[in-house]
């Protein structure tokens, strides 16, 4: 049976997480977590540990546990890829966003892969993006507006 305090509670939550009130968010959903644990807390408990704390390993293994415990909503993933933006980890965000959309189409998934925009091709395909000419080339390129 839900618990309708933690209801209360993580609804307040999630009401200043959307007024980016994230150390008042943070203590709503510690204490819904604290009297119910459930996917759904805990998947905003660990992204608000991230951005507040700076907890991101803690952070990446609670939103995970959610995950496992319900696998296909998207918030999870969202939530997840958020904290992988916070520890620096761009390649597994955008790898975590995107399946998070094939399960359900998020309009906050979509705004953070804006956000992150995406990479053009390198200028010479046969050498890899990490190659120094490639580096040199593209901001060359760039800097001419040609690209």
């Amino acid at each position: 049976m839900p618990n309708m305090q933690a209801d209360e509670i993580y609804e307040k939550g999630l009401n200043a997480l959307t007024n980016d009130h994230v150390y008042l968010a943070l203590v709503c959903f510690e204490q819904a977590t604290a009297l119910e644990k459930t996917p759904l807390y805990c998947s905003h408990l660990a992204f608000c540990l991230a951005k507040v704390r700076g907890q991101h390993q803690e952070a990446i293994d609670l939103c995970k546990e959610a995950l496992e415990k319900d696998p296909d909503n998207a918030l999870h993933y969202l939530n997840l890829g958020r904290i992988y933006i916070l520890s620096g980890q761009k390649e597994k965000a955008l790898q975590t966003m995107r399946e998070g959309l094939r399960f359900e189409y998020n309009q906050g998934i979509i705004l953070e892969l804006e956000k992150l925009g995406t990479r053009k091709n390198p200028v010479i395909p046969s050498l890899k993006r990490e190659h120094p000419l490639n580096k040199f080339c593209g901001m060359l390129l760039k800097k001419l507006g040609c690209r």
